[in-house]
């Protein structure tokens, strides 16, 4: 049986925040109320790790909003999996970040 990888709270917030579509890192740490130090590195591990992947979006699209380039992030399949673990482990996660999944029943 495969050992589950260790994830920090700060980390599987970060993960809880992507699912719920809070793609990007400025965004991400509007949600969190993490600061940029914390949520950039995790983000830069969690994307080695698998968990995540990041892809820039185009120069046209910030062009016409005059902002910067964006990179979007988006969970992997491993990452989906151990988040769902690891919402058992930590039940708090769900509280300081509700999934609107819920709401929809």
């Amino acid at each position: 049986m495969p050992l589950e990888p260790k994830l920090s709270h700060t980390a599987a917030l970060i993960l809880q925040a992507i699912h719920l579509g809070h793609v990007y890192g400025f965004n991400v740490m509007e949600v969190t109320g993490l600061p940029s130090g914390t949520v950039y590195p995790a983000m830069r591990r969690l994307e080695r790790d698998g968990l995540i992947t990041s892809k820039w979006e185009q120069q046209s699209i910030a062009d016409a909003e005059q902002r910067p380039l964006r990179k979007y992030y988006k969970l992997t399949r491993s990452g989906r999996s151990l988040l769902e673990s690891v919402r058992k482990r930590y039940p708090l996660l769900e509280k300081l970040l509700p999934s609107p999944v819920s709401e929809k029943v």
